[in-house]
């Protein structure tokens, strides 16, 4: 006869292993968005320079204290969050950006970007609410309306 309370750890432990690699894979697209971000400030030019140069610097100071949000929750669940830029690329839904363009097709690029964002936080919510963890829950739920707000004025801003 099984011992229920050994299945039962079994579970729990797989649980947070799937919520721990939903993180690293979250954790992968943030470091993509933020080198796309950096990539963005150094090279934007033309008209728009002087506020999009701002506003990407901005952008990518936020991704910098979420990536290692997102990375110290790793840890806390018992995780090691990936570290080689290899990593990133290779599990990342992000693609890294092109930024020979002009500084509205990067604010496009950055739109997608929060959209896929927005998706993998919402996925790694649906698994941290499935495993009760309220450490997760209490952080990730702020991303999603500050990306939907971002890119409400993203929008507006390509107007």
């Amino acid at each position: 006869m099984k011992n229920a309370k050994s299945d039962n750890a079994v579970l729990e432990l797989n649980a947070k292993e799937k919520e721990v690699e939903q993180l690293q894979i979250l954790l992968a697209n943030y470091q993509v968005y933020y080198q796309n971000l950096r990539n963005f400030h150094w090279n934007v030019g033309g008209k728009e320079f002087f506020e999009l140069h701002a506003k990407f610097e901005e952008l990518y100071v936020d991704a910098s204290d979420k990536v290692d949000e997102v990375a110290e929750r790793i840890l806390t669940l018992e995780g090691h969050p990936l570290g080689n830029f290899s990593d990133y690329v290779a599990i990342s839904t992000i693609q890294e950006a092109n930024s020979n363009c002009a500084g509205t097709d990067m604010v496009q690029q950055i739109i997608q970007s929060h959209n896929v964002l927005i998706e993998k936080v919402k996925e790694v919510i649906v698994e941290a609410n499935e495993n009760g963890d309220e450490g997760t829950l209490d952080i990730l739920p702020a991303y999603v309306s500050y990306f939907e707000k971002l890119n409400w004025m993203f929008r507006a801003y390509l107007r």
